[in-house]
């Protein structure tokens, strides 16, 4: 226990003796491990800013989307061949018996005009079950009913962004707006979503009656997309498959027939947002890794000079009979207290600089515990890694000609 309060207290008054030195030698760990701790933060948070955008979209959420035609066997892509009717969707909100609700998504877009200001938006018709569906709620007004949907009403939900853009300082609730050139009565303002989990903005949408959308807007022979939601999370994967052989069937698909038609669910939509955000955190903390490894062979190098100065030094302790052990142990303890210092100085960096990313800025920085502790264990590695040479042949000297080099 003595020998080792004994190596520390020679080490800490090695480094202190030049305190500018042992700092700038630090410079590359501190450095090294603030990228790496940011770097890793913003992806973390990156991430979870995904997930709770994808979880925004809705509850148990599954989408079937239009297939792909082909044309002298070319794929015009996805979405190029749709099928999709009004009758496809009350054929499966009747007989699906693992889906809690389902509706027709009729998507198009034009200039809005109302209170006195006009703005360029994207309109969906849907049914009244898309509410339940992707969890929209009202911030005042009401949703349209199944009568309004059968009545062809032209009644209109606003999101929040469309109400601030026209009706910033007036109730919207009652008033008039122009879809290109059709009137739609607002009856209610959904509650603000935010961005979506692919940064578009959820609250730029006007939600209408889909058969008003259809025949009005329009003009379309097919619905554009079905959104459904599965009974529970466990069932997403079978409510999936059943809703494919519902719609086989409706289009009269023999068996060894493809889907015409391309049905994914939440968790695939999440995992492969996902899957894309943890990529780039791993691409950017390796970067960032980077820094670490030029901060040990900085710590390497001024090892080396820190023996040449004290190659007297190193020849005294020898002859009077320490060990070549000891001053390996010696060496390489300074290498690693530095490293650990530098480490230490730049989880404190990263602290302030996440804090400034998530005061100031778009970016959301989620300091994970385990990267800090990894970090950590990292920096102490590249001290005994790169010190260890120096330590080496600072031990290696031979008594005799240390005690004579000038």
């Amino acid at each position: 226990m003595l020998q080792l309060k004994n190596v520390l207290k020679t080490a800490f008054k090695s480094i202190f003796k030049n305190r500018m030195r042992s700092l700038l030698t630090s410079l590359g760990i501190i450095i090294g491990v603030s990228a790496v701790i940011v770097m890793v933060s913003i992806g973390e948070g990156s991430q979870k800013q995904i997930e709770e955008g994808i979880q925004s979209l809705g509850t148990n959420l599954i989408v079937v989307f239009p297939g792909a035609s082909r044309s002298g066997g070319v794929s015009r892509g996805a979405g190029s061949f749709n099928r999709f009717t009004f009758e496809d969707v009350e054929k499966i909100d009747r007989e699906a018996a693992l889906i809690s609700a389902v509706s027709p998504v009729v998507r198009t877009g034009g200039q809005i005009i109302g209170g006195g200001k006009n703005w360029f938006t994207t309109v969906f018709g849907v049914s009244p079950a898309y509410f339940e569906i992707r969890n929209w709620e009202l911030q005042d007004g009401e949703f349209f009913s199944e009568r309004d949907l059968r009545a062809k009403k032209k009644v209109a939900l606003l999101g929040k962004t469309i109400t601030d853009e026209l009706f910033a300082e007036q109730d919207p609730i009652g008033e008039k707006i122009r879809i290109r050139s059709v009137p739609f009565t607002v009856i209610g303002v959904l509650k603000s979503k935010g961005q979506s989990g692919m940064g578009n903005d959820q609250d730029d949408v006007i939600l209408a009656p889909a058969t008003t959308v259809f025949y009005r807007l329009k003009g379309g022979r097919h619905v554009d997309m079905i959104n459904a939601s599965a009974l529970s999370v466990e069932r997403i994967d079978a409510a999936q498959e059943e809703m494919r052989a519902i719609l086989r069937e409706a289009h009269r698909l023999s068996p060894g027939d493809d889907d015409d038609f391309t049905i994914s669910n939440q968790a695939e939509i999440s995992d492969a947002a996902s899957e894309t955000s943890r990529i780039m955190t791993l691409l950017l903390g390796s970067i960032a890794g980077v820094s670490l490894v030029v901060g040990g062979i900085g710590i390497m190098n001024i090892m080396l000079v820190s023996v040449t100065e004290r190659t007297r030094e190193i020849g005294i302790r020898l002859s009077v009979g320490a060990r070549s052990i000891d001053v390996l142990i010696q060496f390489l303890t300074e290498a690693v207290i530095l490293s650990l210092s530098g480490g230490v100085l730049g989880i404190l960096l990263s602290f302030i600089i996440s804090i400034i990313l998530n005061r100031f800025t778009e970016l959301v920085a989620v300091v994970n515990p385990q990267i800090i502790i990894v970090s950590t264990l990292f920096s102490a590695a590249v001290g005994i890694f790169f010190g260890f040479y120096p330590a080496r042949k600072a031990s290696l000297l031979n008594p005799i000609d240390a005690l004579r080099y000038e």
